[in-house]
């Protein structure tokens, strides 16, 4: 079902055609490539088109956290990111606002953006939209979350999300062609310029669908793509969740889960990439009603919605 967003009606996602924005920072937490020395110049978008019911920005996804911004404002931010040292523009989770954020983009690059941008999100775009994207994005960070079309059913409210996401990848692929990386000043890592990282985050209970997600980049990603294997997962409590006995794993990837996603990585000769040392406990979630919604040591603020720039 469509609805018109121009006409000021909202979709699936919560918003009309406006852009909103949720916060902007410069964040150090994320792959070494997207981090380098000055760290990435994260825009957090305000609402999303899939529905997980374990969202860790729940609060921007699902609860509406963020003010609109227009086209100039967006510039703004973007070029302030980069007056501060910022590697890129990583633009999250902004599926549902493309033509709004193209804009942006345009008048950015406009008014002097050269860094990198790139597009954080989950992988669940039309055709139609990645073409706007293509002559606008430097590198992309999709999501690949599974395979399983129950799995997506149950748990991100997208049971044609891997058909969508997986054919999205591959687009991303075909537009960026060879990985370009340059080194950073300041730092051991070099930055990522053009090209794919694919990021997906291992379920407690559900290592069959990571096991998928290994093979599938091995046979169709292998040499064109970084693969980046999260086990961040935390639960959280999400409001207005899908009704159900289990909405979500009610507990983090443990140790035995973590030696088997390891042992996959070499099973299918996966060098080219990262995976995470595995998190406990929760300090790290971001609450976006903070000025900084991640821990100092994660992240420098330099815009909110609540009061502008910081």
């Amino acid at each position: 079902m469509t609805v018109d967003r121009a006409g000021g009606l909202r979709g699936r996602c919560g918003e009309t055609e406006e852009l909103r924005l949720a916060s902007a920072s410069l964040h150090r937490g994320e792959e070494p490539p997207i981090t380098g020395s000055g760290g990435s110049g994260t825009i957090f978008v305000t609402g999303c088109n899939l529905g997980c019911v374990f969202c860790q920005n729940y609060q921007i996804s699902r609860q509406g956290m963020g003010r609109v911004v227009t086209s100039e404002e967006f510039a703004a931010i973007a070029l302030r990111l980069q007056e501060k040292g910022a590697e890129n523009i990583n633009i999250v989770t902004g599926s549902h606002a493309v033509p709004a954020i193209v804009r942006g983009i345009d008048a950015a690059r406009s008014d002097g953006l050269r860094i990198p941008v790139l597009w954080n999100s989950s992988a669940y775009e039309s055709p139609a939209m990645l073409d706007l994207l293509k002559t606008r994005v430097d590198v992309y960070l999709p999501d690949l979350k599974t395979l399983d079309s129950g799995l997506a059913r149950r748990y991100f409210n997208a049971p044609d999300y891997p058909r969508h996401a997986a054919a999205a990848i591959l687009n991303m692929i075909e537009f960026q062609g060879e990985l370009c990386r340059e080194s950073s000043a300041g730092s051991s890592n070099s930055v990522l310029k053009k090209g794919v990282i694919i990021r997906h985050l291992a379920l407690p209970g559900h290592l069959e669908s990571t096991r998928e997600v290994i093979r599938w980049f091995a046979a169709h990603c292998r040499g064109k793509a970084l693969l980046s294997l999260m086990t961040q997962y935390t639960p959280v409590g999400v409001k207005n969740a899908p009704p159900g006995p289990e909405n979500a794993p009610g507990r983090q990837v443990n140790q035995g889960e973590y030696g088997q996603i390891l042992a996959w990585l070499e099973e299918f000769d996966i060098e080219d990439g990262f995976y995470q040392e595995l998190v406990t406990g929760d300090e790290w979630l971001p609450d976006f009603e903070k000025q900084n919604p991640f821990s100092s040591e994660l992240s420098v603020p330099l815009w909110h919605w609540t009061g502008g720039f910081v």
